[in-house]
């Protein structure tokens, strides 16, 4: 069963607490469509490299870890939607004793890392990145000459689409008058600013996620697309930032991220702030629709009349699971808030709970 960010964060916790007394605990990561057959093969061989450790006691740990990854992997008709992640290990506090385990791991976002890895401790990176994925910020580098589309998914940029415009280098074509050259340039380079709406528009405009656009470049070009209003009304209020660069390749892309690190960090805090602003504004006007008792806000969630549950970071972490699940189930909004902010303190110190309902609860 998929995992939600809550319950992953839980196993991540888990996991890291685990550590082997030798290279004998392993991570296998499958992603979303690969083909669990062929897994199942690449493990098979790595039963048989392992007979090289010279170890008994890690040998027969890395052994009988891979065999029970493949057996589970043989009741397996397909990979998870999306995707999968499989750890195995004796995980005994005892040298000497067995205590062999198995997770398997359906995370909430698509998986797209293929590993196996037999090391002292799990590999848990990828996990940790969807940690901390809950936006999504589109990013657009550009010039004349090219452009390359791509996204910011918690640490991780993605290159989406790459573009070239077609448009001549200065040095002109014998017999080419000064003006005839600058109407082709200029229809050339509109023709692409046209070109680079539209791929913006097929990916990101549909995207539920997408908290913000960046966009970099040289001071006229990106100026030029972004004053023409090229880009569809909707992505047009999603430019959060225009950063000056020189690249327009994939190195342009981390360059714009580096240069809009403050911008990004500013955007997490001004959302949180607009979501305890209205619990706030809602508790005062409304309050009959605003609970922040924990024994009203359960009752609300067994009625189904939350519509948007808060929950701060500082709350305890039982009552939040249990919360969260509860409000996935009856297609509640779960909003986890941080206490970094005046209002995010201010929310905790009231209950750290909250919620905003569909309905009246009596």
């Amino acid at each position: 069963m998929k995992l939600t960010i809550d319950e992953l964060r839980e196993k991540v916790t888990e996991l890291e607490s685990h550590k082997g007394r030798h290279t004998e605990l392993i991570s296998v990561y499958i992603p979303a469509g690969y083909d669990v057959n062929s897994v199942q093969r690449q493990l098979e061989a790595e039963k048989s490299t392992a007979k090289n450790i010279k170890s008994t006691t890690t040998r027969n740990n890395v052994t009988e870890a891979l065999e029970k990854i493949v057996r589970y992997l043989k009741g397996l008709k397909k990979t998870p939607e999306n995707g999968l992640v499989l750890f195995a290990g004796n995980v005994s506090k005892v040298e000497g004793q067995m205590d062999l385990q198995l997770w398997d791991i359906e995370p909430p976002q698509v998986l797209k890392n293929r590993m196996y890895r037999c090391d002292k401790e799990f590999v848990l990176e990828p996990l940790r990145v969807m940690l901390e994925v809950s936006e999504i910020f589109g990013l657009l580098v550009m010039d004349r000459k090219e452009a390359t589309i791509g996204m910011l998914e918690g640490k991780r940029i993605e290159v989406l689409q790459k573009m070239t415009s077609g448009v001549p280098s200065k040095v002109r074509a014998g017999g080419q008058s000064s003006q005839r050259f600058h109407r082709i340039t200029e229809g050339l380079t509109k023709e692409f600013y046209k070109r680079i709406s539209e791929e913006m528009k097929k990916i990101f405009f549909e995207m539920p996620k997408l908290k913000g656009i960046l966009v970099g470049g040289p001071i006229p070009t990106k100026d030029e697309f972004l004053d023409g209003e090229y880009l569809p009304t909707k992505l047009q209020e999603k430019v959060i930032g225009r950063i000056d660069i020189g690249d327009s390749d994939e190195s342009g892309l981390k360059e714009l991220v580096e240069k809009s690190r403050d911008l990004l960090a500013g955007q997490e805090i001004v959302r949180e702030k607009k979501i305890l602003e209205n619990f706030f504004e809602n508790l005062g006007e409304k309050p009959e629709l605003t609970f922040y008792k924990e024994s009203d806000v359960r009752k609300a969630l067994q009625y189904g009349a939350v519509e948007t549950l808060i929950l701060s970071k500082s709350f305890d972490k039982q009552t939040m699971k249990e919360f969260s699940d509860m409000a996935e189930n009856i297609g509640s909004n779960i909003e986890i808030v941080s206490t970094e902010t005046t209002e995010g303190e201010q929310f905790n110190n009231l209950s750290g709970v909250g919620a905003i309902l569909r309905f009246k609860v009596r």
